[in-house]
C-alpha cells in the first residue's frame, strides 16, 4: 500500500519552549517596577496613646460606621472635605488622625487619606474609634 501516510507520532516543543522563554523574559522586566507603587506604610508596636493624643494638636476625623466624616461631632459632607481639611490643618501642625469606626468601610478611610494628601497632610496616622 504505497497510499497510506506516515503517521504523526512526535510534538515539537521547540515553539512553546520559546514562548515561555518570552514570557518568563516580560516577567522579569516588568517585576521590579511593580514594586515602586504604592503607601509606604509603617505599622507602629501597639501602645497606650491615649495621653498623647490629648497633648498633641492633631485634626482628629472620625470615620463613622455608615461612612460619614465626623470632627468635633459635626458631620462634614463628602464635597467639601478637602476644602475643609485644608482650612483645619492650619491650626493642627501635627497632622490628621483618622478615628476609624469598627464598621466603616476601606474605602472611605482611603477616600480621607488621598483629600488629606491632596491638600498637603503629610502626617496621617489611623487608629479604630
Amino acid at each position: 500500500m504505497a497510499g497510506q501516510r506516515k503517521t504523526f507520532n512526535e510534538i515539537n516543543i521547540t515553539p512553546l519552549t520559546d514562548i515561555f522563554l518570552v514570557l518568563l523574559i516580560i516577567m522579569m522586566v516588568i517585576a521590579p517596577l511593580l514594586d515602586q507603587q504604592g503607601l509606604n506604610l509603617a505599622v507602629p508596636n501597639m501602645i497606650e496613646v491615649q495621653d498623647e493624643i490629648k497633648d498633641s494638636k492633631l485634626l482628629k476625623v472620625v470615620v463613622t460606621n455608615d461612612d460619614k466624616y465626623m470632627v468635633d461631632d459635626v458631620e462634614v459632607p463628602v464635597n467639601e472635605l478637602g476644602s475643609f481639611i485644608a482650612q483645619q490643618v492650619q491650626n493642627s501642625p501635627d497632622g490628621l488622625l483618622i478615628m476609624s469606626q469598627e464598621n466603616s468601610t476601606h474605602g472611605a478611610v482611603v477616600k480621607l487619606m488621598d483629600e488629606a494628601r491632596n491638600v498637603g497632610v503629610t502626617n496621617i496616622s489611623i487608629t479604630e474609634y
